[in-house]
């Protein structure tokens, strides 16, 4: 059914695996600033909406979130403003036009355990995979530090199953 948007599926208290992807698969962070300031957003984001993170990682021209929220209205008010406010920050640092972002993000359900587990180390190893280091611990834009080798982050709640 081309041209159709259908309507993605939050359930409260269910994780979900969050991809944001650039348009046309464009890079959407160009320098380390610019990761700093979408995490820090996030952050506030996150707080503001009451979500948990699991887990991330910003890829040149992607980003990984893994969350969960009380109430599964608050994600996608969460990720669209967080995305705009983003799209703003780049728009005006880089004096570029346009949409930043694929039309609107993908939304897995993670409803069983394993594959919790199994989405935390898709997320971690996508650095990997993309060849861009050989070892996870040596990308700093994901949370695979904070998961795996316990680094303390204010963005990260640690989900018991890990």
């Amino acid at each position: 059914m081309a041209g159709f948007l259908f309507a993605l599926v939050h359930i409260d208290e269910v994780p979900q695996h969050i991809v944001q992807r650039g348009h046309n698969r464009q890079p959407c962070f160009f320098a380390e600033e610019d990761c700093h300031t979408y995490l820090h957003w996030l952050g506030e984001a996150l707080h503001k909406e009451h979500c948990t993170l699991y887990a991330y990682a910003l890829m040149t021209n992607h980003v990984h979130l893994l969350l969960t929220s009380k109430n599964a209205k608050t994600v996608p008010q969460l990720i669209i403003a967080l995305g705009r406010r983003y799209v703003q920050y780049i728009n005006t640092t880089y004096r570029r036009t346009g949409a930043l972002w694929d039309s609107r993000y993908k939304s897995s359900l993670i409803q069983a355990e394993a594959d919790l587990l199994a989405c935390q180390r898709y997320i971690a190893l996508n650095p990997v995979r993309a060849d861009m280091v050989d070892d996870p611990a040596y990308y700093r834009r994901t949370s695979y530090r904070t998961n795996a080798l316990a680094q303390s982050s204010t963005l990260i709640t640690p989900h018991p199953l890990y």
